[in-house]
């Protein structure tokens, strides 16, 4: 019984420098329109999402930067590595977010690439931007948190 089946999740692509660079503050999964070829390489592993973005347009959203790599036996079914891809959201959802954006100043990114049963779907993350001293503060609660943990390694023994 294959993940298909099972209906279980597999993370493909996650964009970490998104969680380096900004606040999380919701979160939405979303499906993505994709041609076969595309479908082909992302199961290949030949997707990136770090400087991606995503963007709303004419009641739709759209997502800008993704890297999927041209499928080897793709021909002349290859679509371009780079172009923009729609994201399947209800129009309520989309409003809801395209007022957010518009009002507080937040950003769309595309956190995680991964399939839901047979289906690729996209966490996208509306976001805020960090500024410089709050990276240095992740930054040092980490560095912290595992000296603690070291500490702890180290009496246990």
């Amino acid at each position: 019984m294959g993940l298909a089946e099972k209906g279980g999740t597999k993370i493909i692509a996650d964009n970490r420098q998104a969680r380096h660079d900004y606040f999380v503050l919701e979160a939405l999964e979303a499906g993505i329109e994709l041609v076969g070829t595309e479908v082909k390489s992302i199961r290949c592993g030949g997707v990136n999402l770090k400087d991606s973005w995503c963007e709303i347009a004419d009641g739709e959203i759209y997502v800008n930067g993704m890297h999927i790599s041209p499928y080897e036996k793709g021909n002349i079914f290859n679509k371009d590595p780079r172009r923009v891809r729609r994201l399947l959201l209800h129009k309520s959802e989309i409003r809801r977010l395209y007022d957010k954006v518009r009002q507080e100043g937040l950003t769309l990114i595309p956190m995680k690439l991964y399939y839901k049963g047979s289906r690729v779907k996209m966490e996208v993350g509306l976001c805020k931007g960090k500024k410089l001293y709050d990276k240095r503060d992740d930054m040092a609660k980490r560095q912290s948190q595992r000296d603690i943990e070291r500490a702890i390694k180290e009496r246990t023994r």
